[in-house]
């Protein structure tokens, strides 16, 4: 069932275990597992490629990742945007997709 745009608000999104950093920016960047088996593992040892891709993430995207804490709230996550981008269109439909989309890619888990 989809929840309506208050229930989502109510959502405490998470982190999942994924190695994060920020570089000079103070840009998020991901360092995504590309396997999480053995087999895949064992072909990228094999091949000599890293088993992870950096996912680059733009001001915006940072700023929700560094606050997906499992303790704030969308609504809270959305004030913090609101205030850091005042002139922003649409800034919670760009957040509730991004939430959507890293949650698709479990990247967060976006709990009740």
């Amino acid at each position: 069932m989809i929840p309506t745009e208050q229930e989502f608000k109510r959502y405490r999104p998470k982190r999942a275990d994924i190695k994060w950093h920020t570089d000079a920016g103070d840009l998020v960047y991901l360092m995504v597992p590309k396997f999480k088996g053995n087999f895949g593992k064992s072909f990228c040892k094999f091949v000599k490629k890293e088993n992870h891709f950096r996912a680059n993430m733009d001001k915006l995207g940072s700023i929700v990742w560094k606050n997906c804490d499992g303790k704030k709230t969308v609504a809270d996550i959305l004030e913090i945007l609101e205030k850091e981008f005042p002139k922003e269109k649409n800034i919670d439909q760009r957040l509730y997709l991004f939430l959507q989309q890293i949650d698709h890619l479990s990247y967060i888990y976006l709990q009740k």
